[in-house]
C-alpha cells in the first residue's frame, strides 16, 4: 500500500519512513512537513492512508483532513500525536479520521496503517477509554434518521460505553445471544465493520 507521512519535524517523519517501510506491504511514497503538504500530496498520489501529525505550524492535521476529505471522501487519514488531548479526539471523530494514535505507542503504527487500509477504524486504547466521557448527548435523538429502532439505539449507546455482550444482555433484559444478534443487525444497516466503528459512529452522530 502506498502511504504519504506529514509531520513538521523531519527526524520523526525520516523515523516513521525506517519503521514503516521495514513492512514488506508498505511504501512511503512521500514526505511532507505542513497540512498545506498534506492536501498537496494527497491531491497528487492519491495514497491509500495518510499518516499526519496533528499539532503543525501553519494549517494543522485537523484542519488539512477535513479539507482533503471534503474533497476525497474516501481517504484514510490516520493521525498521529503526542497529545490526547480530549477537544483533539473529538474533532478527529467528527472530521472523519480513520484513527488516532499516539505517536508515543510506536509498535502500533505500523498495525494501525494496515488496519485502516482494510477499512478498520483505530483509536488506541487510551483513547478508546476517554471517548465514553467526552461528549455530551443531546436531550432527542433521532436514531431513525438510521434506521434504528429505539432498542437497537440503547444497545449501540451501551456498546459505546464499552460493555460487552453480557453486560449489555444484563442492562437491556435480553440474552446474551439476541444481543449478538441485534449487533450484527445494527452493523449491518450502519455497513459498519466492528464494535469500535460502531462507537465511533454514535460518538460521531449522537
Amino acid at each position: 500500500m502506498k502511504v504519504i507521512i506529514v509531520d513538521d519535524d523531519q527526524l520523526v517523519s525520516l523515523s516513521l519512513k525506517t519503521i514503516l517501510e521495514a513492512q514488506q506491504d508498505i511504501e512511503v511514497v512521500a514526505l511532507g512537513r505542513s497540512g498545506q503538504d498534506a492536501i498537496a500530496l494527497y491531491d497528487s498520489l492519491k495514497p491509500d492512508v495518510i499518516l499526519m501529525d496533528i499539532r503543525m505550524d501553519g494549517l494543522n492535521g485537523l484542519d488539512a483532513g477535513k479539507t482533503i476529505i471534503e474533497k476525497h471522501p474516501d481517504a484514510k487519514i490516520l493521525l498521529l500525536t503526542t497529545f490526547s488531548d480530549d477537544e483533539y479526539i473529538i474533532k478527529a471523530i467528527h472530521m472523519g479520521a480513520k484513527g488516532y494514535i499516539l505517536k508515543q505507542a510506536f509498535e502500533t503504527i505500523a498495525p494501525a496503517i494496515t488496519a485502516v487500509y482494510n477499512g478498520q477504524t483505530v483509536f488506541g486504547d487510551e483513547i478508546m477509554n476517554k471517548i465514553p466521557t467526552l461528549i455530551q448527548k443531546q436531550d432527542s435523538v433521532d436514531f431513525e434518521e438510521y434506521g434504528l429502532n429505539s432498542k437497537e439505539y440503547e444497545i449501540i449507546r451501551l456498546v459505546a460505553d464499552g460493555l460487552n455482550n453480557k453486560e449489555i444482555a444484563a442492562a437491556v433484559f435480553l440474552g446474551e445471544g439476541t444481543v449478538r444478534n441485534y449487533i450484527s443487525t445494527i452493523l449491518e444497516k450502519l455497513e459498519l465493520r466492528d464494535r469500535t466503528q460502531l462507537a465511533c459512529f454514535y460518538y460521531k452522530h449522537f
